[in-house]
């Protein structure tokens, strides 16, 4: 089983930017995809933003322009930067593995909280 921990989560006002992180116990030879979902108080959790095996990238329309998705797979570790933070995007952010074997993994979240 991989586990998988965020780091990078806080209060910013808006208009900043935060950078999350999340790596990934053990080393990841095949995946599917590696993602970011948040979920806000009250709502759903949603898909932000997607890393798919061949260096694909895809985002919520929500966060288009703002959040960059990427990858290091040397270090084993998923990046979010996000930039031009709006109120809207408060909420608890995770990290989602899904392998070729089809197992998945999912982080314990990270807070971000972003003021007007």
């Amino acid at each position: 089983q991989v586990q998988l921990v965020e780091s990078g989560g806080g209060s910013v006002q808006a208009g900043g930017s935060l950078r999350l992180s999340c790596v990934a116990s053990g080393t990841i030879f095949r995946f599917n995809t590696m993602s970011w979902y948040r979920q806000a108080p009250g709502k759903q959790r949603e898909l932000v933003a997607l890393f798919g095996s061949g260096g694909t990238t895809n985002y919520a329309d929500s966060v288009k322009g703002r959040f960059t998705i990427s990858r290091d797979s040397a270090k084993n570790t998923l990046y979010l930067q996000m930039n031009s933070l709006k109120p809207e995007d408060t909420a608890v952010y995770y990290c989602h593995l899904w392998l070729l074997n089809g197992i998945t993994s999912w982080g314990n979240g990270t807070l971000v909280t972003v003021s007007s």
